[in-house]
């Protein structure tokens, strides 16, 4: 740059002296596209900047050469090079600058340049054929010379292959030499497989057959090892390493013999360069092949699994085992290392992170049990006290056991001790022991384990400036364990921050990127939080849309997709939940029943794909009363819990919402067993969370309304005991202004109300009102309407108690006011509204009988026929009590005004409700 313009010189000299790592390719993180930036686009402006000459662009326009962009491994860096090299000529429009790019027609390149302001060319036209044609003769004349069968076949049938035949590959080639190459070598290479043809006339033809966009090359090409030892493991290797590696070395990793290695690949070498020693990498053709192997819907059974990361990982634990066995007592001894164990130690740990969640549990014991065995040889490594701490971690989290998690802890902990300055691994393992604390505290809730998590994932970002490689996962990292303060706490600052770093981890991973889903899930769950305490409409419906969206993508580009169908459905749930609109709950159920179907037991991600099922069709059950719906949940929620064994964290939300479904069913049909489970199930979910545990509170609120439910049916004053007992501790734990106290208020309101009902003490109803219009204040409001609605009904009942009591019209009126209010937000037929119909029902009927006006009494009619048609259809266990109510009230409005219809309204209910009641037994 500087020898074509020496203007531009003392900036580019000023930027390497600001920042050196700009000259060194890979370091510091900086990327292609600003490197071009700082050393090309800068400097020329800054050189015609006041509209200085520049002499050497009198004649016109510097012109810019990038040759070869597709053969670039880190496609996303390639298209942010494009991206930014386009946004600084638009924002550049007269600059005298130009580039030219070459390149093979690469998804990922057309589909930045394929823009108005780019003016692209097909080299095609411009005789590439002639060029591949040369290239294709000269090579099939060295060829057959050197191939005596080739040369007995021209002997009899004469000239091989015919003009014919090469035209026909030139035009199948379509341009691309590395095409033909791969063609050629296919053609002329030799094969031990069984059916495929052995001479190369005999292959040419496949040749014609095959894909020009290189994947039946590929497919071709691998299935003529693919029969062969030790295949899918190279293959898969070869294709996830993070740096290439001989013969001997991917022998040593894998163990092994080289020979074995060069068996599988000396058939591949249309694709693969093997090179003559063992000694030299192992290398692609070309970068579309990884491509390939890692797209299963492109490669198929040639697919190279993620899972295969593991195997990788417990490969380069062993090479460092080894290393240690070596020299016992020095960890990277003084000799040279072989390639294997260089590259064990310099990317063990990339394989383990792109392993995470796939260990089966054996893997993850053969884990520990090596690093373990490596510690004891080498004592008191760093490295290798981290690798343990890791893996105990690993195991723990596979497991669910708090023991192994202190242990990675404590690990942790040592690892970080007294090390050489500037530590090198240091942000990593904060970064590790941070999330290490956080699964602790999401464990058995202790506050100071998140305080000291986002302490450390704070130091750990400050390590990371951007453009650090690993700056995206402390963002997000630090983000979550805000998240979770804020959840507990409530403080706005901590959700605001997290939003925040969640916009510039989503910034730091552009379209197409494979990490771009994960920021997206990320802040949409931020942004539903929020909904949560906002009930903004706009934050729900912008979380629909952005992963709708994300949902359009093709699935290859985003494996997370199960991860985006999953939280699209929850904001379905939570629209409808919104609106009533049953529709996107439909929606939700067959979002969720997807990913269900293809994470076939034993899936460690099948519990909760069930769950999540579970609780759409247990939403559907309360909006439509299906009684299937109900049935199947539960059914979903058994499967969900039997490989949650405890002390798993997943088995406590299993636990609570197999316990609801239960109780649900035991509403609608009154079975004894259902509520037995539930009592005994949330028994357990109590004993796993200690106070202060954040779900203690939770815990009791749904063992409260299981033993109330039994309180109802047997009137054991023991139960109604205890759900006192239990709502009192629950309200205790959320102190105002916890979000969920007003349902802690309520809560126990409705119990002191039962109390008062079974022995009349006054003192239970006068605190049953007091707290129910301690959670009615301004500012106190509930998270629904449903529940604003409860608060409003146990009001109305207490009022209307404590009228019966000390005949205050007053507190009569109030109680029919707040009874209205509650059924206002509760429209028919929502599942809510039985309770404040049923109550409004018997205030309505004490102010009949108060004042005799007759609207009273024909509104107490209409809500007695609303909740028959509605809520307590045939085979409700209610139906027989309030086809008698009806009855009754319909025989006041004929005492009343004499309407003859009312009597044979009146036969036809007390049949049915004496055809639904209980013999009675014979004295």
């Amino acid at each position: 740059m500087t020898g074509v313009i020496p203007e531009t010189e003392p900036f580019i000299r000023a930027a390497v002296t600001s920042n050196p790592d700009l000259l060194n390719p890979g370091e510091a993180g900086f990327s292609i596209g600003a490197r071009m930036h700082r050393l090309v686009y800068a400097p020329l402006k800054a050189a015609l900047r006041g509209g200085s000459r520049v002499l050497a662009l009198a004649r016109g326009p510097l012109l810019i050469v990038l040759d070869g962009l597709d053969e670039c491994d880190n496609k996303h860096e390639v298209q942010e090079l494009l991206d930014s090299m386009l946004l600084f000529f638009n924002e550049n429009p007269l600059i005298p600058l130009r580039v030219f790019i070459t390149s093979r027609v690469e998804q990922h390149i057309q589909s930045r340049l394929n823009v108005p302001e780019v003016q692209l060319d097909n080299l095609v036209d411009h005789c590439t054929n002639d060029d591949i044609a040369t290239f294709l003769q000269v090579l099939f004349e060295d060829g057959c010379r050197r191939n005596p069968v080739i040369q007995a076949y021209i002997q009899q049938h004469g000239e091989w292959p015919t003009p014919s035949d090469k035209q026909n590959l030139v035009e199948h080639i379509g341009g691309s030499f590395i095409f033909a190459s791969a063609v050629f070598k296919f053609i002329m290479g030799s094969t031990s497989q069984e059916g495929l043809p052995t001479t190369p006339m005999h292959r040419l033809p496949l040749a014609l057959q095959m894909n020009p966009g290189l994947d039946g090359l590929y497919a071709q090409t691998l299935a003529r090892s693919e029969h062969l030892p030790h295949f899918p493991e190279i293959i898969s290797t070869i294709a996830l390493l993070e740096a290439p590696l001989p013969t001997s070395g991917l022998a040593e990793l894998l163990g092994i013999d080289t020979y074995e290695v060069i068996n599988v690949l000396v058939n591949l070498q249309a694709i693969i360069q093997v090179p003559g020693t063992d000694d030299m990498p192992v290398t692609l053709c070309h970068t579309s092949l990884r491509d390939f192997l890692t797209t299963q819907s492109r490669s198929s059974h040639f697919f190279a699994q993620p899972s295969h990361h593991v195997r990788l990982f417990l490969r380069c634990l062993e090479c460092k085992l080894k290393l240690c066995r070596q020299n016992p007592g020095s960890f990277h001894g003084t000799e040279d290392h072989t390639p294997a164990v260089d590259y064990a130690l310099g990317y063990s740990t990339v394989h383990l992170n792109r392993g995470e969640g796939l260990f089966e549990l054996s893997e993850s014991n053969s884990t520990v049990q090596l690093c373990r065995e490596a510690l004891e040889l080498c004592p008191g490594t760093p490295e290798l006290i981290l690798e343990l701490a890791n893996a105990t971690c690993s195991r723990a989290i596979h497991t669910g056991s708090l023991v192994e998690l202190e242990e990675a802890i404590a690990l942790y902990r040592k690892g970080l001790g007294p090390q050489p300055s500037p530590h090198p691994t240091l942000s990593w393992s904060l970064n590790s022991l941070g999330s290490a604390l956080l699964n602790r505290y999401r464990h058995n809730g202790t506050f100071n384990d998140l305080e000291e998590a986002i302490s450390l994932l704070r130091e750990a970002l400050s390590l990371r400036p951007a453009p650090h490689s690993d700056r995206f996962s402390s963002l997000n990292n630090l983000s979550n364990a805000l998240l979770d303060r804020y959840r507990c706490t409530r403080i706005i600052a901590d959700r605001d921050e997290a939003v925040s770093l969640y916009q510039e981890a989503l910034e730091l991973r552009p379209l197409l990127h494979a990490d771009r889903l994960l920021a997206l899930n990320n802040l949409c769950q931020v942004l539903l939080d929020r909904y949560y305490y906002t009930r903004s409409t706009a934050d729900l419906e912008k979380v629909i849309s952005i992963y709708r969206e994300a949902l359009k993508l093709p699935s290859s580009l985003h494996p997370g997709r199960p991860v985006s169908l999953y939280h699209l459905g929850r904001a379905l749930q939570d629209s409808c939940d919104s609106t009533g609109n049953i529709a996107d709950l439909d929606e939700a159920i067959l979002l969720y029943r997807e990913p269900l179907e293809l994470l076939q037991p034993p899936h460690p991600g099948r519990p909760a794909s069930l769950y999540k099922l579970g609780s759409a069709l247990q939403d559907r059950y309360d909006c439509t009363g299906n009684i299937a719906d109900l049935d199947e949940a539960i059914l979903l929620y058994r499967e969900s819990l039997e490989p949650l064994e405890p002390p798993h964290p997943g088995r406590l939300a299993s636990l609570h919402t197999l316990g609801i479904a239960l109780l649900d069913r035991y509403d609608r049909a009154g079975t004894m067993a259902d509520l037995e489970e539930t009592i005994s199930l949330y028994r357990e979910a109590l004993e796993h969370v200690p106070s202060p545990h954040p779900d203690r509170s939770a815990t009791l609120d749904n063992l409260s309304s299981a033993l109330l439910d039994r309180y109802q049916l047997t009137r054991t004053i023991a139960d109604l005991e205890e759900v006192i007992s239990l709502y009192r501790e629950a309200l205790k734990l959320r102190p105002s202004p916890h979000p969920n106290r007003p349902q802690s208020l309520n809560n126990l309101a409705t119990t002191l109300l039962y109390r008062y009902q079974s022995v009349g003490a006054m003192a239970d109803l006068e605190e049953a009102i007091l707290l129910c219009r301690e959670a009615l204040k301004p500012g106190s409001s509930s998270h629904s309407d449903r529940s604003h609605a409860q608060t409003l009904n146990n009001l109305g009942e207490a009022l209307t108690y404590r009228y019966f009591h000390t005949q205050s019209v007053a507190d009569l009126d109030e109680a029919v006011s707040r009874l209205r209010e509650a059924l206002a937000l509760l429209p028919s037929p929502h599942p809510g509204r039985p309770a404040p119909l049923g109550s409004l029902v018997i205030s309505l009927e004490a102010m009949y009988d108060e004042r005799c006006e007759l609207p009273h009494l024909q509104e107490t009619i209409d809500h007695c026929q609303e909740l028959l048609a509605y809520y307590y259809p045939v085979g409700h266990k209610d139906r027989a009590e309030w086809l008698s109510l009806l009855a009754s009230f319909l025989q006041m409005r004929f005492d009343a005004i004499g309407q003859g219809e009312d009597l044979a309204e009146i036969k036809q209910l007390m049949e049915e409700a004496n055809q639904l009641s209980p013999p009675s037994s014979a004295t």
